[in-house]
């Protein structure tokens, strides 16, 4: 963000249910987050926005892109796909912890307790180095996640999968993208390469991308000299 902020006003949610967003019971659809994002974006004035989204927040700047297009001049998606939407969002599996986070109940019995142990796999391994996530940013992650709300609000995510996939597959009935999009991937470790931007293009009308080297999922981390380089250079392209 800090390299971003000299050019442009950059303003970064927490999404319903993380950091210090309020928990609702339901809604966790990318549709509905989107949606929160979209009336955000209304109430302050910005009028479209350069939208960028990693992880989670993809899907959910996927959504507002599709349904509410006017909010969006551009949308880059970093290392995730649109789920429903060219290659699988789960990799066949490979994400297990997709369906592990899916199934009702068992996930948080497992993971009370050992909230630490088991968000810091991830953060270890699903990056090129496993120190790419430092410990302050993990003891602030998890004073969020590390609760039974907390818990409760993270797995929502996951349990809304196949509503996103039929939203997604709905709109690609009918709808394609018409702004300029970037999708983004790491190319190390667990990062899904040029899975992105493979999905893009089977959506949106004025796709770039690709993967970028030595780096593993958590792109702003990983890379940010890098990422911050492809996000300019993209947002002049597209002013």
């Amino acid at each position: 963000m800090p390299l971003l902020a000299d050019a442009y006003r950059v303003i970064a949610p927490d999404m319903r249910g993380l950091g210090d967003s309020s928990g609702p019971t339901g809604g966790y659809d990318k549709k509905t987050v989107a949606a929160d994002i979209g009336e955000l974006i209304g109430q302050l004035e910005l009028g479209p926005c350069h939208v960028v989204g990693h992880d989670w927040g993809g899907p959910v700047a996927f959504a507002l892109a599709a349904w509410s297009p006017e909010r969006v001049r551009t949308l880059s998606m970093l290392d995730v796909t649109a789920p429903g939407i060219g290659p699988d969002l789960s990799q066949g599996g490979r994400r297990w912890h997709h369906q592990f986070h899916m199934t009702p109940e068992l996930p948080e019995t497992l993971m009370t307790g050992r909230e630490r142990e088991y968000y810091g796999w991830f953060y270890r391994t699903f990056a090129a180095r496993p120190d790419a996530i430092d410990e302050a940013a993990i003891d602030e992650y998890l004073r969020s996640y590390a609760t039974p709300e907390g818990i409760r609000r993270g797995l929502a995510y996951y349990r809304a999968i196949p509503d996103d996939i039929a939203d997604n597959r709905a709109f690609a009935e009918t709808g394609r993208l018409s702004m300029p999009v970037l999708a983004l991937g790491g190319a190390s470790s667990r990062g899904r390469g040029r899975e992105p931007l493979d999905s893009l293009a089977a959506i949106a009308d004025l796709v770039e991308g690709g993967a970028i080297e030595d780096c593993g999922h958590f792109l702003p981390e990983e890379q940010p000299e890098v990422l911050a380089r492809r996000l300019l250079a993209f947002f002049a392209k597209h002013g």
